[in-house]
């Protein structure tokens, strides 16, 4: 188990250097998202440019990634992000992070430039740089069927086309709908001239107690089983949450100038175009959907920022749009929030038909779909596109009132979040930007929970309310350490405490499965620091790279303009009590009043070697 291996590869000196990761480091951090953070920050300097060869890409594996645990699936890719400036970092599940370990290792960190088309062949125990000509200019899935071809049965995390062409929103794909979606880490893979990273291993993972892993495996998932949240996610999957979000008014809708949107895209309706139900490695609870149309999806951000945020009903519509997404490699959340961004500010005349080439509006699929394609290659508007939020400079200061996003990344999900308050004190503060995956505090808000158990796994004073201010830099905080130790970990959030249920794998349950593993003994609150360690690093992270209180902030629109439907209608966010909300999580985190991991502790955590 604690034997897989680290790769260091420089791609412009040619050389591949393989050694280990310190089991001090993995106490500490664990695996996936913790390791990758330790070494980008150890690794990455303030200054440079995200698309040149100084930045630093890592594919870190989870600790119990490719273990019988359920929905170990998941790995982290982690770099300076070239569509923010920050930290850029992205969990991923599929087949290709089990594979990666099955052949030996751990973590790939990957330096410099190569000076020609390349991509990585890992097998066992070994790493080679190799040509990748014939493969450059083929979309996620046909690039992947032409390594397999070639190669045999392999698994790869590849870039498309629109990584080729360093979209600062491209995205990292593996299998046909697995995505590293955010902060354009597709884009620093083209910025290396790095096509793939293509991987296949017969080596097993050595547990330390299987036995009793078998016998905690199993307990597992009769527990989460017991969940009613486990199959229906297995039946519908994600597009659940459309239909209960739509109902109070929280989609976000042509830009947030709407909170909900047509019916049409309802999961009963969807799934009159799903073939079948699939899942990653290792998973049990199958929650992805092969569509009649040639792909996988839609999930509900798709539905929300390709459907609602786009003013598009016709449901074939929305899942065409999420598979040319796919393929080209593309983030879907950012493609639906920079789209839904600038057809609003053609609507108001910020921008116009002389710089976009046509007249842009809000319910055309054709036009969206042109554009997709047209960032991918940067070709005409598209060009101006791919730059994402960074084109505040191009359109003027009066085109940042109506982008919705947070330190330069778009907002992730589809959820508006002028209602739930949790929710937005949530994106606010993520480390890279305005995210839900990092902190979404699912339970306040869906979940009618008594009293004792919300007090039990957030402690006391939170309401159930999901407007009110009261003590919601809580469930936040919560959700921020235990996402955190979960990423770690390599175990998909969908089966974390917390995430969808009440239930699921919790603290208790992570210390089982990490002693079955490895043998280490971790008491609970030690397996929550670790998640601490995480979020400090990260924020140290990107303390460096000029982040203060300020931009711990929202969107305009969500603070000045009320939500205009449903049973939302009427809120938005106030912007002292945001505030004030602001400062008390900055309390309960230990950080200063300026929202930076104080002095000590910077010093304790870079200690750490």
């Amino acid at each position: 188990m604690l034997n897989r291996k680290l790769g260091i590869i420089d791609l412009s000196k040619r050389k591949v250097k393989i050694t280990q990761t310190p089991d001090n480091l993995k106490k500490a951090f664990l695996g996936g998202r913790g390791l990758n953070i330790h070494y980008l920050y150890d690794m990455v300097k303030s200054d440079i440019d995200p698309l040149g060869p100084e930045n630093v890409l890592i594919f870190g594996t989870g600790f119990l990634t490719g273990t019988l645990v359920p929905n170990s699936s998941r790995f982290n890719v982690s770099a300076k992000s070239p569509e923010t400036g920050i930290l850029g970092d992205a969990n991923c599940g599929g087949y290709f992070a089990a594979e990666l370990r099955y052949a030996g290792f751990d973590r790939l960190i990957i330096l410099g430039k190569a000076k020609e088309p390349s991509y990585l062949h890992v097998t066992d125990g070994t790493i080679e740089i190799k040509g990748a000509k014939e493969y450059w200019g083929l979309d996620t899935t046909d690039v992947q069927l032409a390594f397999k071809k070639d190669l045999g049965q392999v698994e790869a995390a590849v870039c498309g086309v629109a990584g080729e062409n360093l979209v600062r929103f491209a995205c990292v794909r593996t299998g046909v709908k697995n995505a590293a979606g955010r902060c354009g880490l597709g884009a620093v893979m083209g910025s290396k001239n790095l096509k793939a990273v293509v991987t296949k291993g017969t080596q097993g993972i050595e547990i330390a107690h299987p036995e009793k892993m078998f016998e905690v495996v199993e307990e597992l998932k009769d527990y989460l089983m017991s969940s009613k949240i486990t199959p229906i996610l297995g039946s519908v999957g994600t597009p659940l949450l459309y239909e209960v979000s739509n109902a109070f008014g929280a989609i976000r809708t042509k830009n947030s100038q709407l909170n909900a949107w047509s019916d049409t895209l309802n999961a009963d309706v969807v799934e009159t175009f799903v073939d079948k139900m699939i899942g990653c490695s290792s998973c049990f609870v199958h929650c992805r959907h092969r569509n009649k149309l040639g792909g996988e999806g839609p999930e509900y951000t798709a539905l929300g920022l390709l459907g609602a945020n786009l003013g598009i009903e016709d449901t074939a519509h929305v899942i065409e749009l999420n598979n040319i997404c796919n393929e080209l490699g593309l983030d879907i959340s950012s493609s639906g929030t920079i789209l839904a961004w600038v057809f609003e500010l053609y609507e108001r005349g910020i921008i116009d038909k002389k710089m976009a080439g046509e007249k842009l509006r809000f319910g055309d699929f054709e036009l969206a779909k042109s554009l997709l394609y047209k960032i991918s290659r940067r070709e005409g508007f598209g060009d101006i596109l791919a730059e994402s939020t960074r084109n505040v400079e191009r359109f003027g200061e009066k085109s940042k009132d109506y982008l919705i996003a947070v330190k330069g990344l778009p907002q992730s999900d589809p959820h508006d979040v002028r209602y739930m308050k949790a929710f937005a004190l949530g994106i606010a503060t993520a480390s890279r930007g305005a995210d839900h995956l990092r902190s979404r505090p699912t339970l306040e808000i869906f979940f009618n929970l008594p009293k004792e158990v919300r007090e039990r796994i957030y402690g006391k004073g939170v309401t159930n309310d999901p407007t009110s201010y009261i003590a919601k830099e809580k469930p936040v905080y919560f959700s921020d350490n235990i996402f955190a130790a979960i990423d770690c970990l390599g175990i998909c959030k969908f089966i974390c405490h917390g995430f969808n249920s009440p239930h699921y794998v919790d603290y208790a349950w992570m210390k089982k499965l990490i002693h079955c593993t490895s043998g280490w003994q971790f008491k609970e609150k030690e397996i929550e620091a670790v998640g601490k360690r995480v979020i400090d690093i990260e924020r140290m992270f990107n303390t460096r790279e000029g982040i203060t209180r300020k931009d711990d902030t929202l969107p305009k629109r969500y603070f000045d303009d009320p939500m205009p439907l449903k049973i939302a209608k009427g809120h938005h966010i106030d912007r002292k009590e945001f505030d004030k909300l602001l400062t008390r999580y900055y309390k309960i985190r230990g950080w200063d009043k300026d929202g930076q991991v104080k002095k000590e502790r910077v010093r304790e955590l870079e200690a750490l070697q």
